[in-house]
């Protein structure tokens, strides 16, 4: 997830982009970048960092002009540095463009334009756009260029484009990811989200999937990738700035568990190749995995929420690939005398790629001999640049503390990373593999599908927002999601004591703790131990506990059993806990918001540890 940024008007570009971008910059700051048409070519100014890197090494410069793109970005292809940061350049630095999005195909049109003798300068998936319209508009108009590139383009992309051929003009287009119209006196933007533009206009218009937009300083045009023209109004935005920065959530974890189903598409979107129903990564990954041996032993490190993700990790591979899996807590993983050796790969889940105790596993592995896979969220990481291969979720910048939408991209790149080894080994019947893919296509709208049951969590919230305590149980696969569960309420409502529990375990101890109305949520989704997650709902309520369960759709028997049920949609046991997740994120937050927590940054908490 990336920032981007359009201007066209008769005020000065450089204070304008700037302005903007400050207002986008939730959607990445690992770089940033400027370009402007200044009267005499393509100005161009990029920064490593934060945008305010930026902004002073360009303080004292002029950025004349009235037109202008601008990028602040969250790395999915190439580390993050000056060449890699946005705008592109083509070859004769005639037209720059900005991109946010993923081109799935950029490796082949990469290869044919460097036979047709382009130069690339970056390691970006961008860079092919910006010499694809150039390739074309050596026979083309630009507008034609730009539409006849578009249609090669495999992915998704929001795209902003200027060129010195055309200066009186701003060319826009979407797939997939967000693009937005400002309206202004005179002038004219585009942008990702539109809090980049509320300083300057409130007319705003959304761009669909496979439109393009050509802006003037006074007029606009939308039409089909095909040229067929499109009649749109637009919309008026009462939002205050604050507001608009959560996309109209009260916060940012609830605008993050409602991204989720774009993120788990967007780290699903170019890794399947459904011609031939198989799962594909990068070069790098995929040499890496062709290389493990048949007796392979994974062993997962992590902390936090990514534990419990390896957790679900550890399930999902020793049920499907047949691999033998251990799991470790990085915080102790160096301290019990590891036993690692050639035949060993450790891999290591960070979301940002910069937790101290899993990079010291990561090099404690390599002093063994051991191989290093990641599961990281951030280019150019260290757990990224350490590892023999990474795979990377595509889930954009995480500003709430508690996680969400990283921890379900990690749950979604662990089940791809599953269905890859299980297809290797030739472990996957015909059939298993045609559902499992079929499942994978739907998984994004069964994301969505989950979030249905937002108004109900709302008030089963409201209904133990007074409670002291609180237990999650769950079997299986879903005892990392008792966990998970547990722990995202302990993290923003710290006035309620939760635990998480293996259901089973409840005997061995923690039900003796159990008093009337004590809440406990069970996760009793379709399943091969569906059955004895009922008989545990049957021993707490023997006491007196006040049930809360989480159920698959259609499940009527259930509400005999509950105080209160959330329905998920149905699917295969292996993908539960990515559909789990999103309730359970829900319950916790609104009985913090009930309990005027500060969701966004609860106490005592960071981001990243980056420390022991």
């Amino acid at each position: 997830m990336c920032g981007i940024v359009g201007y066209i008007g008769n005020s000065s570009v450089g204070p304008i982009l700037f302005e903007s971008l400050s207002r986008l910059e939730y959607r990445g700051y690992d770089s940033a970048g400027i370009a402007l048409l200044n009267g005499h070519g393509i100005e161009v100014h990029k920064r490593v960092g934060k945008l305010k890197g930026l902004i002073e090494g360009t303080s004292q410069l002029p950025l004349r002009g009235h037109l202008g793109l601008g990028h602040t970005r969250w790395a999915t292809h190439g580390e993050p540095s000056e060449t890699n940061a946005h705008p592109h350049l083509d070859c004769q630095g005639r037209l720059a463009i900005v991109h946010n999005g993923i081109i799935e195909n950029y490796r082949e049109l990469k290869e044919r334009l460097l036979d047709q003798g382009h130069r690339f300068q970056s390691q970006t998936d961008t860079e092919v756009i910006a010499h694809l319209v150039e390739h074309y508009s050596r026979s083309l108009s630009l507008r034609d260029a730009f539409r006849k590139a578009l249609q090669e383009l495999q992915g998704s992309y929001a795209l902003c484009l200027l060129a010195t051929d055309d200066p009186e003009r701003l060319y826009g287009a979407r797939l997939g990811s967000p693009l937005i119209l400002g309206i202004g006196k005179n002038e004219m933007f585009l942008a990702s989200d539109v809090p980049a533009v509320l300083g300057r206009t409130r007319e705003i218009m959304y761009l669909n999937d496979r439109e393009v937009v050509e802006l003037s300083q006074n007029s606009l045009q939308i039409s089909t990738l095909d040229g067929n023209p499109i009649d749109r109004q637009p919309s008026r935005i009462d939002w205050d700035i604050a507001c608009a920065q959560k996309s109209g959530f009260k916060h940012f974890m609830l605008k993050e568990i409602h991204e989720q189903p774009n993120t788990i598409e967007q780290t699903i979107l170019n890794r399947l190749d459904w011609q031939i129903q198989q799962v594909r990564f990068d070069e790098r990954t995929n040499h890496f995995l062709e290389r493990l041996s048949p007796d392979e032993q994974f062993v997962i490190i992590a902390c936090g929420t990514a534990y419990h993700a390896a957790l679900v990790g550890e399930y999902m591979l020793e049920e499907f690939a047949e691999m033998a899996v251990d799991v470790d807590l990085a915080s102790e993983f160096r301290y019990r005398k590891p036993r690692l050796n050639r035949h060993t790969t450790v891999l290591a889940i960070s979301q940002s790629g910069e937790t101290a105790d899993t990079l010291a596993g990561i090099r404690l592995a390599k002093e063994q001999g051991a191989k290093v896979l990641s599961i990281c969220n951030v280019v150019g990481s260290s757990v990224a640049r350490e590892s023999d291969a990474v795979l990377f979720t595509h889930a954009g910048p995480e500003i709430a503390v508690a996680s969400t939408k990283a921890y379900t991209a990690q749950l979604t790149v662990l089940a791809l990373l599953t269905m890859y080894l299980a297809n290797a080994r030739q472990l996957l019947k015909d059939p298993e593999k045609l559902q499992f893919f079929r499942t994978f296509r739907k998984l994004p709208e069964l994301a969505r599908l989950a979030l249905n049951a937002e108004a109900d969590i709302q008030k089963i919230a409201f209904f133990y927002a007074d409670s002291e305590n609180f237990y999650y149980l769950g079997r299986k696969y879903n005892f990392p999601s008792a966990l998970e569960g547990a722990l995202k309420l302990k993290e923003i409502c710290p006035k309620i004591h939760a635990e998480g529990y293996a259901a089973g375990e409840m005997k061995h101890g923690p039900i003796a703790l159990i008093r009337p109305g004590w809440p406990v949520l069970f996760i009793a989704t379709d399943s091969n131990v569906y059955d004895k997650v009922i008989s545990n709902i049957e021993e707490t309520r023997a006491r007196k506990a006040s049930c809360v369960v989480i159920a698959s759709e259609g499940n009527r028997s259930i509400r005999s059993y509950a105080d209160h049920v959330i329905e998920v949609p149905k699917t295969e046991e292996i993908f539960s806990p990515i559909l789990t997740a999103i309730p359970l994120q829900l319950l916790a937050y609104y009985i913090a918001d009930l309990n005027g927590c500060d969701v966004d940054q609860p106490p005592n908490l960071a981001k990243s540890v980056t420390v022991e």
